[in-house]
């Protein structure tokens, strides 16, 4: 977890098993290939956030050790009206991996535009409900159930041609995508955006490693169970039998690559299970699920992606008690 809304990202790192010939969903087809990896089992993160996954997602921005979400809140409370002002009638708003838009309310609230539309797009149906109800009163909300390009797809046909769309990319999401995938997202994400439009993205910068990792193994176990539950998922959806009680969670530092690692580990040999797949998968005692990767940026690292992805930096605010950015772009 960045812990921004990873659980919306459509890009993953596994190409399709060519073996896998049941008529399946994606997410059997993603486990299937992440779970028969040669070297390293993987599983996309968009993947922790059914609506357990989203309960559970709310429940850690309010950690004291994750301090992330607050820094988030801050800075968009202290910018929400530089943004506003450089919005012209008509426009919209729109939200990549919206969860429950607690934060959104400062920047809607700062838009003093009559008929404001706001397009929540997220994975989880209950996400965007709670969202509804959180931000009904300063906007009307149309909410996009789907994964960020279906949603992009789908807010351009709603659109009016000629308004101007804010794009918000909160929570440092963007540290979800490995740094060879963050260049190729953002062109992506510009190739449907229009001349004009702004991009909100908010980004956590490089700090303190303790200070990092205590964000991502809290001592109330509350990430623990986010990342076990991406196991209990596959017990509910795929008829799986893994046993949570015979993996734990793991957070590192990849100094290298700049990120917080989460794994699940085996503690012991065991085989499991996938029902819906015909599959079973062995584990080695020690061996790990792979489920999230959570890079960490400078403000030098931020400007040359926006430039280098057909952005132009408009703005950028950071905080200062815990190192983390909000910068506007535009397209």
């Amino acid at each position: 977890m960045s812990m921004g809304r990873s659980g919306a990202l459509k890009a993953n790192s596994f190409p399709m098993a060519t073996t896998l010939d049941l008529p399946v969903s994606e997410f059997a087809a993603d486990v299937w290939a992440g779970l028969t990896a040669a070297n390293q089992k993987k599983l996309p993160p968009k993947y922790f956030y059914d609506d357990l996954g989203s309960k559970l997602f709310e429940a850690i921005t309010l950690l004291p050790e994750y301090e992330l979400s607050r820094a988030d809140e801050r800075l968009l409370a202290r910018c929400a009206g530089s943004v506003a002002s450089r919005l012209r009638y008509p426009c919209v708003v729109a939200e990549l991996g919206s969860g429950s838009g607690k934060k959104t309310n400062h920047i809607l609230g700062a838009i003093h535009i009559p008929g404001l539309k706001y397009y929540p797009i997220d994975v989880s149906s209950e996400a965007l409900s709670a969202c509804s109800r959180e931000l009904g009163k300063l906007a009307t909300v149309e909410v996009i159930n789907g994964d960020y390009f279906q949603g992009l797809e789908c807010l351009d046909r709603r659109r009016p041609d000629q308004s101007q769309l804010l794009l918000l990319f909160l929570g440092s999401t963007i540290g979800n995508l490995e740094r060879s995938e963050q260049h190729d997202f953002l062109c992506e994400v510009r190739g449907r955006l229009r001349p004009g439009d702004l991009f909100l993205v908010g980004a956590d910068l490089v700090k303190d490693v303790d200070r990092m990792l205590a964000a991502y193994d809290d001592p109330t176990n509350v990430t623990a169970a986010f990342n076990l539950n991406l196991l209990a998922r596959m017990n509910r959806e795929l008829q799986a039998d893994f046993d949570l009680r015979c993996f734990v969670h793991e957070a590192v530092w990849n100094r290298v690559e700049r990120r917080i690692e989460m794994h699940l580990i085996s503690r012991e040999d065991q085989d499991a299970r996938v029902g819906a797949l015909d599959l079973t998968v062995h584990f080695r005692a020690g061996e790990s699920i792979w489920t999230e990767s959570s890079h960490k940026f400078t403000m030098e690292e931020l400007k040359a992606l926006a430039e280098d992805s057909g952005f132009k930096v408009l703005d950028s605010w950071s905080d200062s008690e815990w190192p983390f950015a909000e910068t506007l772009w535009q397209a």
